[in-house]
């Protein structure tokens, strides 16, 4: 079996393959294909990973390749962890948003959408040659902003299998299951425990757990409440959780206490984009020494922790046709009553070989629901945006973002989001 990895040069590829490796007896992978548009890094990167498998008497081969159409060609999955413009397009998209008073941040408010006009194009074209070189190959898509780029997907290569990932639901039900079993004092398998959340990727509300079928919320709930009014400086005020019932994501943040993330924002630099650049010259450092065969320890301090469980489960859930529930962003098709069939939404869904099938699931609270339909039509219109160069859309997306800028500021910021990317975005050229 063949697995192809787009942006195979990235810091998390070593994480990626220790998760293959931890399931090569489930999934046979025999070729993991690298691929990258830098080679010096994908040397440096791949390198690390051939002799993480050679220390392990290389029960797969790793190849690495500049050709995004040889590294798809016969694969059977294709995992995407792209990013369009390098970090200092991240930091661009950043300062982008400081220069305006607005969130710049890589996957939400004006820098998310930059980041995905620069790279729902490209996806498309990853899609197009695997329609043509990996007919039936599931695209798992880990390159944020995940869920929009996966509703691009899904509407402009519906012959393409695809599914979006995020670390975020799986790092919550870390957080869950430590909590539960330091208060019983029983180990809990991860594989018995199910997270229920709903919304979009990074606008999402954690509202169900169960513990082998039985529901444990409200212990978890009230657990949850207890540790922010004990704590001084609390990630939400403990009122609005009780009231909704349901834990927010951490990304609502930028929603629901926007002052609070624009005060850290105007303590730049350094930005988190610049503070991972210097992170990743530390990693790609360690990984060139020849001495070093297992992923180092300061890979957690990137971010996208448990990224290689999320995206090895899934494959192997899929390939072996087991049945098993993950959260993942995907077309709901209907799964929750009254909301348009064609949203995809972040939600679990029973992932087996026939495919990923939501989980019919009831609808978020009003409450919940106006911010996630704001953000839904701002990304429905991004979407087009990208795909056709459309500057009449990116300006209605601009707008209808409930971070975007005022009426009076839209063509401003749209100017300079389009002069700042010029050089990634040549379907706004003509």
């Amino acid at each position: 079996m063949k697995i192809a990895v787009i942006g195979g040069g990235s810091t998390y590829t070593p994480e990626l393959v220790n998760g293959f490796l931890d399931r090569i007896k489930s999934l046979p992978l025999t070729e993991l294909w690298l691929m990258d548009i830098d080679a010096e890094r994908l040397e440096v990167v791949g390198g690390f990973a051939q002799r993480m498998l050679a220390a392990k008497g290389d029960p797969f081969k790793v190849v690495l390749t500049t050709d995004q159409r040889q590294a798809v060609k016969g694969a059977a999955y294709v995992t995407t962890q792209v990013r369009v413009g390098h970090m200092p397009a991240r930091v661009a998209d950043e300062y982008l948003g400081l220069r305006h008073g607005l969130i710049g941040q890589e996957t939400t408010g004006i820098g998310g959408m930059a980041k995905a006009m620069r790279t729902i194009p490209v996806l498309l074209n990853l899609a197009k040659d695997m329609q043509e070189l990996a007919p039936g190959a599931l695209l798992v898509n880990f390159t944020n902003p995940s869920g929009l780029v996966t509703e691009a997907l899904q509407r402009y290569a519906p012959e393409v299998p695809s599914v979006g990932v995020c670390n975020a639901p799986i790092g919550m039900k870390m957080r869950i299951v430590k909590e539960l079993e330091a208060s019983s004092g029983k180990q809990i398998p991860l594989e018995h425990a199910d997270l229920n959340t709903l919304g979009l990727n990074h606008l999402s509300w954690h509202r169900g757990f169960t513990v082998d079928g039985e529901e444990v919320w409200p212990q978890v709930l009230t657990a949850y409440i207890a540790e922010l009014k004990a704590e001084t400086e609390p990630e939400w005020d403990p009122r609005t959780v009780e009231s909704l019932g349901m834990i927010p994501n951490y990304y609502l943040q930028y929603f629901y206490n926007t002052n609070h993330k624009m005060d850290e924002q105007s303590k730049w630099p350094p930005s988190r984009g610049e503070e991972v650049i210097e992170i990743e010259k530390s990693l790609l450092k360690q990984y060139s020494d020849p001495n070093l065969k297992e992923p180092p320890a300061d890979l957690m301090l990137r971010g996208g922790a448990y990224y290689s469980t999320v995206a090895t489960q899934l494959l192997n859930a899929h390939y072996n046709d087991m049945g098993e529930t993950h959260v993942v962003n995907v077309r709901h098709n209907g799964a929750v009553p009254g909301w348009p069939a064609d949203w995809v939404l972040e939600m679990p869904a029973r992932v087996d070989r026939k495919g990923i099938h939501p989980i019919p699931a009831e609808p978020l609270p009003p409450a919940c629901f106006g911010l996630l339909a704001h953000v839904k039509a701002y990304e429905l219109l991004t979407v087009e945006a990208a795909v056709h160069g459309d500057r009449q859309a990116a300006y209605q997306a601009l707008l209808a973002h409930p971070l975007g800028p005022k009426a009076d500021q839209v063509q401003a910021v749209l100017d300079d989001l389009l002069e700042t990317n010029q050089a990634f975005l040549p379907q706004f050229a003509k």
